[in-house]
C-alpha cells in the first residue's frame, strides 16, 4: 500500500470516526436526558442535560471532522484552492463550534474558565445519576 492510498484511508476513517460518535453520542445524550427525567420528573433539568450532552458530542464529532479535514489537506497535492476550501471548512466549524459552545455555556468561552467538552459531558451524567432533592 502506497502513502497515498493509506492517508485517504485515514481521511476516511476519521470522517466516519466523526459521524459514528455523533450518531452514537446523541443516543447517548437522549438516554441520560431519559434516565435524568425518570428521576427527578424535572422536565427543565433533562432538556439541559439533553441540550449541554448533545452539544459535547457535536463539538467532540466536529472535531474529529475537522482532522479528518487536516489530514486530507496536508497530504493532497498543494494547491491554493486546496488551502483556501481548507481554511473555509475550518473557519464555518470553527465558528459553528464557537456558536454551540456558548449556546450550552450561555456565556463566551474565554469568560468561562476551564469548561470542556468532556467536563459538560460528565456534569450531564452525574445530573442524570444523582438522586432527586425530596
Amino acid at each position: 500500500m502506497n502513502t497515498t492510498r493509506f492517508f485517504e484511508l485515514v481521511t476516511e476513517w476519521l470522517e466516519v470516526l466523526g459521524v459514528i460518535a455523533i450518531v452514537i453520542g446523541m443516543v447517548f445524550a437522549f438516554t441520560i436526558a431519559g434516565r435524568a427525567w425518570a428521576r427527578t420528573k424535572d422536565g427543565a433539568s433533562a432538556f439541559r442535560t439533553l441540550r449541554e450532552t448533545l452539544g459535547a458530542v457535536i463539538l467532540l464529532g466536529l472535531e474529529i471532522l475537522v482532522a479528518a479535514d487536516l489530514v486530507k489537506t496536508v497530504t493532497s497535492t498543494p494547491s491554493l484552492t486546496d488551502a483556501a476550501v481548507l481554511g473555509l471548512i475550518v473557519l464555518i466549524r470553527t465558528v459553528l463550534s464557537l456558536s454551540i459552545q456558548i449556546e450550552i455555556d450561555g456565556v463566551l468561552p474565554w469568560r468561562k474558565a476551564l469548561t470542556s467538552s468532556p467536563e459538560l459531558l460528565a456534569r450531564a451524567v452525574r445530573r442524570s445519576t444523582s438522586e432527586p432533592d425530596s
